[in-house]
Formats: C-alpha cells, sequence, structure tokens
C-alpha cells in the first residue's frame, strides 16, 4: 500500500492595494485685517485716479456706514495712511489724498535727471555759479585741503517741471579733478560729469532737518519758515577727498529713502 504524501498548499497573504492619498488641501489664506481692507480700497481709488492729490476722502462715519466696521477700526486704518504720506488729515476738517512726494535713493549716487523723466516729468538745471575760491574752514577740512587752498564752488538748482526740488552747492578738490572749472555745465550737470569722470570708492552721507536761510528760500521758491531735509555728500577716490556736496530739498516736495538687502547692499530697480 502506497503512502500517499499530501502536499499543503500555503496561500500568500493578499498584498494590500495601495491607495494614493489625496492631496491635502491648501490651507485657506488667512482672512484680510479688518483695518487693512479699508486702507487698500483707499490706496487703489488712489492709484487708479478716482481720488486725486487734494481730494475729500469719505468721512470717518462713512467708511463706518460703507464697510460696515468699528469707528476704532477706521480711525487705525486712517491713521496708518497719514503716517505712511498717502493723505494728510486736518482736525475738524477730514481726511485728504496727499501730494505724491518723489523720493530719491539714499545710499546712491542718484541721477536726479533721469529720476525725474522716468517720471514724465520736465528736467531743467540752471547753474548759477561755478567758480574758484579759496576753501572755507569747513570745506577745507571736509576734502583735506590747506585752509584757503583754493576750490571749485559749484551752486545749481533743479527742477521738476518747472519746480525748484534741490538746491545744490558743491566743492570740488581740485587735487582730484583739475579740469572741473573748465566744463560746460548747461550740457551736462557737475554731478553727471563728476559721476562719468571721476570713479569713486567711498561715498558718506548725512541727512538732517533745518530751515533754509532767506537766500535759500528764495531759490527754492518756498517760505522760509518751512523744513527742508538737508543731504550732504561727500566722496573718495583712491583715499582721496574728491567733493563736499549739500543738496537742500523742500521738505514738502522731497523724500529721501532707501530699501537694502540684509547684507547691506541697496536693491536696485
Amino acid at each position: 500500500m502506497k503512502a500517499t504524501t499530501a502536499r499543503a498548499r500555503t496561500s500568500r497573504p493578499a498584498t494590500p492595494s495601495r491607495s494614493t492619498p489625496a492631496p491635502a488641501s491648501a490651507a485657506p489664506a488667512p482672512a484680510l485685517a479688518l483695518y487693512q481692507q479699508i486702507k487698500d480700497h483707499i490706496v487703489r481709488r488712489i492709484q487708479d485716479g478716482s481720488w486725486r492729490a487734494g481730494d475729500r476722502l469719505p468721512s470717518e462715519s462713512e467708511l463706518v456706514q460703507q464697510f460696515g466696521m468699528s469707528r476704532m477700526t477706521v480711525n487705525r486704518a486712517l491713521r496708518e495712511l497719514s503716517e505712511q504720506g498717502r493723505i494728510v488729515r486736518v482736525a475738524g476738517v477730514g481726511s485728504f489724498v496727499a501730494e505724491d512726494k518723489p523720493q530719491s535713493t539714499l545710499l546712491q549716487i542718484a541721477n536726479l535727471a533721469s529720476e525725474i523723466r522716468q517720471r514724465g516729468h520736465d528736467y531743467r538745471c540752471d547753474v548759477l555759479t561755478v567758480e574758484r575760491i579759496s576753501a572755507p574752514l569747513d570745506v577745507a577740512a571736509a576734502l583735506d585741503l590747506r585752509t584757503g587752498e583754493s576750490v571749485f564752488h559749484a551752486v545749481c538748482v533743479h527742477r521738476e517741471d518747472g519746480m525748484p526740488v534741490q538746491l545744490e552747492d558743491r566743492y570740488v578738490n581740485p587735487r582730484a579733478v583739475p579740469q572741473f572749472g573748465a566744463q560746460d555745465f548747461t550740457r551736462m550737470q557737475p554731478s553727471e560729469y563728476l559721476v562719468r569722470n571721476v570713479p569713486f570708492d567711498q561715498l558718506e552721507h548725512v541727512v538732517d532737518a533745518v530751515l533754509p536761510t532767506a537766500e535759500q528760500a528764495r531759490l527754492l521758491d518756498m517760505a522760509g519758515g518751512d523744513p527742508c531735509l538737508l543731504l550732504t555728500r561727500r566722496t573718495w577716490s583712491r583715499g582721496m577727498p574728491v567733493t563736499l556736496v549739500r543738496c537742500l530739498h523742500p521738505g514738502s516736495r522731497y523724500r529721501l529713502g532707501s530699501r537694502i538687502r540684509a547684507d547691506g547692499h541697496p536693491l536696485v530697480g
């Protein structure tokens, strides 16, 4: 009698089917703060030309009713717009669209003519003085000259659409730029000539809030009691001082500012 060998069949466990996980739904964008909604609305109306410089904005009460928000929220929106220079608030009167003040770079030497023309405005430079004089004490110290040593001196008024926006009072070291006094600055203004012909490797900027003298106010066509921004700049080339220039701007017509990277280098464009 033959023994029968039974073969047990082992069944493989079923491989679980792989299901593709459903993509996680994107987190909803955080809701815009209520006061920011009001700010954005006002800025859009200014940018699209619905409200122009000097136009009166709706009152706080009207904005409260329009947006259904609290007076505190509306007040914060208007306060921040005022701090950012977008609007002007007059107590007991209302809020108005502010005049747009051009901004010039602070960390680099700005080409004022190019900035003005890029805005679609007319640029003009009135060269009032180009002379060689004995260096005053403060100028001699700034340019590392002996007191009384000769220095080039130039005075210009820069205009945007005919309105003075900068009074330039410049001193130039003859050792660094001996041909400065022989240039025709009706064709190329002093700052542009220096940038093109005398490469600088160091730059110093100092900004002060000042009141203009009577003569400065006359040249800038402004009231003597109105404040100005004074940008004082010095440049060096290979350790030699090149120029000391004081650029006076009416505070109501101009502002200075820059945006820089974390490494200290300015962003361009």
